[in-house]
């Protein structure tokens, strides 16, 4: 071959096979799920953003040709749901923090403790438990809503505040994810190690298995006051007293009142936004807990 030849079959320097083709097979597929991934965010965000921008107008901007443009009236839309009714809203707001802020700790707790043993201890029907578990986390919810309101009739706890919290402490899939999480962090040796320190197994859990367990446990408790707060059956079902309502069941109630009353829908789509802001605060308040060490504050140096 002569070297003329060689020189033109060798690639250019700084250059890979392909470039001068465009971009690699493998790259141009990447871009599929990237694209889908693009478009799945603004079908996502497209309805929050609609709702942060129509909390801004009046009602006149409000039912006029609406633009994607901030108004001129939410200082106005806060004060008048603020007034409306001596301030009920704020009061639906504090049930949404009780139900949701106590029951997701509750749940988190009980989740915890669930969790680790069924991780950690072996003993007869622990799979089949497990098992029971895991067809809760596929049951929907508006199965058991009926059973759960004829359930607390009969002890006389509906239309309370018990009736929404008793039946969000017992999450089957906060105990599945405890479960999950505590077998896969909390290392048998260390367990075994404060045993034969002579450490109970209540100190063992708290001391040692707790903190290797803090950031499934924050996601768990994340999961859980989302669902709570913005749970509607459960609520719907068990509650009569306006003044127990929590924030989901109060817009739906202010939204029916706006049927008749169109310039209540300024209030309902601002007192939705106002909803939103706890749950963004709460996400990132709690992030940093999930960059702990697994093992921080659990194995001596």
């Amino acid at each position: 071959m002569s070297a003329t030849a060689v020189r033109k079959a060798a690639p250019a320097a700084g250059t890979t096979p392909g470039t001068a083709q465009g971009p690699p097979r493998g790259r141009r597929i990447a871009l599929v799920p990237t694209v889908a991934l693009l478009l799945g965010a603004v079908y996502t965000l497209l309805p929050v953003a609609w709702v942060v921008i129509a909390s801004t107008k009046s009602g006149s901007e409000l039912f006029s040709t609406f633009t994607f443009l901030p108004g001129s009236g939410f200082a106005d839309n806060v004060r008048d749901l603020d007034a409306y009714r001596d301030g009920v809203y704020w009061t639906w707001m504090g049930n949404s923090a009780l139900y949701a802020g106590l029951g997701a700790l509750l749940s988190t707790a009980v989740s915890a403790v669930s969790g680790y043993a069924l991780a950690t201890y072996r003993f007869r029907g622990r799979e089949t438990m497990f098992n029971v578990l895991l067809a809760g986390v596929l049951m929907p919810p508006i199965i058991l809503a009926v059973p759960q309101y004829l359930l607390l009739a009969k002890a006389d706890l509906t239309d309370s505040y018990l009736s929404v919290l008793l039946p969000q402490i017992l999450s089957p899939y906060g105990v599945y994810l405890s479960r999950i999480y505590a077998a896969a962090t909390v290392p048998t040796d260390v367990v075994e190690a404060g045993r034969m320190d002579g450490a109970g197994e209540w100190r063992i859990f708290t001391r040692v298995a707790l903190p290797m367990m803090v950031p499934g446990l924050v996601t768990v408790f994340l999961f859980q006051f989302v669902a709570v707060w913005n749970n509607f059956l459960l609520p719907y079902i068990m509650l009569s007293d306006d003044e127990r309502f929590p924030i989901t069941l109060g817009l739906y109630t202010l939204l029916e009142q706006g049927a008749n009353s169109p310039a209540l829908y300024t209030l309902v789509i601002t007192g939705a936004f106002l909803a939103v802001i706890p749950l963004i605060a709460l996400f990132l308040v709690v992030q940093r807990f999930w960059s702990l060490d697994l093992l921080s504050g659990a194995v001596k140096s």
